[in-house]
């Protein structure tokens, strides 16, 4: 029997959830629109090889890796389902810029703090953001590049088709507090990756033309 593409099950979005960091509930939800055809990541080990020069230091681990993601994603108004927004794509984009800019009741209460003499204003906290892409990657992150590219514009000069340019810092045990959200979710994403190794298929050493080590 031929199968149709209505037979064809539908693709999961990808996207950005912010949660409070104590409560763990979202906050706010941001799909992409489309889900980047290609995703990089980069690995980085955390060593003490170089550090302190002794040898029995070389196979040791001092926490886990450095890990980023970098992609794109396009947005684009006409082919939006829902009814299109007056402003084009920018709410959609003002979404993505608001996760690396304070609010401005808190700016507006910083600068009340700093004209009484205020000596030490406390930098602010963003909601905790996790990095979802399928249920088997749910990763605690950090936003660490935006970059638009905004290519189409309507009358009003509302861009209406853009490229946006993310990259992502995957946050680890080491970057927050012990017991935190982000921490515990960091747990689960690499006991999952443990579970999934064990599932591999096992290799031989004549596979590398060896017969003992």
């Amino acid at each position: 029997m031929t199968v149709g593409y209505a037979d064809l099950p539908k693709a999961i979005r990808s996207g950005l959830v912010l949660v409070d960091p104590v409560l763990g509930t979202p906050q706010r939800i941001i799909v992409m629109q489309f889900n980047p055809d290609t995703v990089s990541r980069s690995l980085a080990p955390q060593t003490t090889t170089g550090e302190s020069g002794d040898r029995s230091e070389a196979l040791r681990l001092t926490g886990p890796a450095i890990e980023t993601w970098t992609f794109e994603a396009d947005i684009d108004a006409t082919d939006q389902f829902d009814t299109p927004s007056p402003d084009g794509i920018l709410p959609q984009l003002a979404l993505l810029e608001l996760l690396i800019h304070p609010p401005v009741a808190r700016l507006r209460a910083n600068q009340v703090l700093a004209a009484v003499g205020t000596i030490e204003i406390a930098p602010v906290e963003t909601p905790l953001a996790l990095w979802v892409w399928g249920n088997k990657r749910v990763l605690p992150v950090r936003l660490t590049e935006l970059g638009i590219s905004e290519t189409l514009f309507d009358a009003g000069l509302n861009p209406v088709r853009a490229t946006v340019s993310l990259g992502l810092r995957v946050l680890n045990v080491d970057d927050l507090p012990t017991g935190h959200r982000g921490g515990e979710l960091f747990l689960a994403h690499l006991a999952q990756k443990e579970q999934l190794a064990g599932e591999s298929a096992p290799s031989r050493l004549s596979s590398l033309g060896i017969t003992a080590l």
